[in-house]
């Protein structure tokens, strides 16, 4: 799944909605021109805590992405850790767009306490529409763990009434189509850069 810097640049734009936590959640609060501003919660699960992203967590996300076999459906190539930082630095800024909301988390696995993964969301509230995103480094895939962070980031949209929810996966890439599947989204005849869009159900003629 591409990072969120490259998702931002496919969405549409909208009037934008600035969001303030409740109770552990998001809800809408003001519609303006203004750039959106929102901070997502920390989530848990049964086995994993999701923490907002911070640059910080580039030192110890570093060797999570450093294997290349996790680049051969993402593309590209492990970042060195001043990269990443880098990287992680512009995403906790937020987005460019005013009427887009980048929203990210590492996955903490609970008990070892170690960053596992990232989970994401490009928000566009206007439209009701979320791009949802997820790697797991190469150890800890084939335990559930993308899937169980991609539903509570499902939920978490859920309750910002974020209706639609798209992503793109590759149609060779098995492990990722599960994850959107377990996210309650459905292939669509949709492709982009190769990759088929999968959507919530109803909306297969739908576009972003």
């Amino acid at each position: 799944m591409g990072m969120l810097e490259a998702q931002a640049d496919r969405v549409g734009r909208g009037e934008t909605v600035e969001f303030r936590p409740t109770g552990g959640s998001m809800t809408p609060l003001v519609h303006s021109r203004q750039k959106v501003r929102v901070a997502p919660a920390a989530l848990a699960t049964a086995r994993l805590d999701l923490l907002p992203l911070l640059p910080e967590h580039a030192d110890e996300m570093g060797p999570v992405l450093a294997d290349p076999a996790l680049h051969a459906f993402t593309g590209g190539a492990p970042l060195s850790r001043e990269a990443l930082r880098a990287r992680y630095e512009r995403l906790a800024a937020g987005s460019p767009d005013p009427a887009v909301v980048w929203a990210n988390w590492v996955l903490r696995l609970r008990g070892p306490g170690r960053l596992v993964g990232t989970v994401q969301a490009t928000i566009v509230p206007d439209d009701g529409l979320a791009e949802l995103a997820w790697v797991v480094g190469v150890p800890w895939q084939g335990n559930g763990f993308a899937s169980e962070a991609a539903r509570a980031l499902s939920a978490w949209l859920e309750g910002l009434q974020v209706g639609r929810l798209v992503a793109h996966v590759r149609p060779d890439h098995a492990a990722s189509a599960a994850v959107a599947r377990a996210c309650g989204l459905r292939p669509t005849g949709h492709r982009r850069d190769g990759e088929v869009r999968w959507q919530s159900p109803g909306r297969a003629g739908a576009h972003a």
